[in-house]
């Protein structure tokens, strides 16, 4: 346990009593906890805690309490050993949490709803994680009051919102999504690797059939243009044989034409050509 020095007056870290009573009860606590802190992580003027004693008044540090969770707006986030109040600009917790178990007495816990009624505490929720049981508490002109409607309630300064369902205590974020323990983040995010790992290897196949596709494109369009080049020097060959043809038909023409001339000359000379 360690020990702080303010003025002469000791004001303990530690009161001696353990986090939890039981497994379920440190479960809670841990949850709510630790979603508070990813709700607030990019705020670094809001403060949470767990299991910190709270003392709201310099010089008395019989004057303490350790909510199971605690959020301070207005303050910076860091290491404390307890939350001296007058250190802090004098600014209270504005949210507590108490997680009951079997251990809680009615005393004890109308002692702490006092207390937190007494130092400036505007909502105070606890949960009795066994009886599956919520009650909530809301600063009014006269003090903390019970909320009389908590089924679907939303925190005014948290923003959560609280669902009872048939067996638990569901809490959600104000942009809907549930508060999750560290298995369940763990897996959300293992699932979440899973499913970018499949979209990348999907990436990638596309990736290979687009190249494969546009390799055939590129053949089509190669032996397209073969057969182009081939059709033209078909073309071309079937042009000079035409060229070929019509020089010998020009030439038998001129042929002829020099017989008939040869043959004319002869009946002229009286020679018959035929003979």
């Amino acid at each position: 346990m360690t020990i702080s020095l303010d003025c002469e007056i000791l004001y303990p870290d530690s009161d001696g009593q353990p986090m939890a009573d039981n497994t379920l009860q440190f479960r809670w606590i841990v949850l709510i906890k630790e979603n508070l802190d990813l709700l607030f992580a990019d705020q670094p003027d809001v403060f949470v805690a767990g299991d910190l004693l709270w003392y709201p008044v310099e010089g008395h540090p019989e004057i303490r309490v350790a909510p199971d969770a605690l959020v301070a707006f207005g303050r910076p986030k860091g290491e404390r050993g307890s939350y001296k109040q007058w250190e802090e600009d004098n600014i209270a917790p504005q949210v507590v949490f108490e997680i009951l178990s079997p251990g809680n007495r009615s005393g004890e816990m109308s002692k702490k709803q006092q207390f937190y009624d007494d130092y400036g505490v505007e909502e105070y929720y606890i949960y009795n994680p066994d009886r599956n049981n919520l009650q909530g508490f809301c600063r009014t002109e006269s003090g903390l009051r019970a909320i009389e409607e908590i089924q679907n309630w939303t925190s005014p300064r948290l923003g959560i919102r609280f669902v009872l369902s048939a067996t638990i205590l569901e809490l959600y974020r104000p942009d809907g999504r549930g508060f999750l323990s560290f298995l369940e983040l763990e897996q959300r995010a293992e699932q979440a690797n899973q499913r970018a790992q499949q979209e990348r290897q999907r990436a990638e196949q596309e990736r290979q059939r687009a190249e494969q596709e546009r390799q055939r494109a590129e053949q089509a369009d190669q032996q397209a243009e073969l057969e182009r080049q081939q059709a033209e020097q078909e073309r071309q060959r079937a042009e000079l044989e035409r060229q070929r043809a019509e020089q010998a038909d020009q030439r038998a023409e001129q042929e002829r034409q020099r017989a008939e001339r040869l043959a004319a000359q002869l009946r002229a000379l009286g020679i018959d050509p035929e003979s």
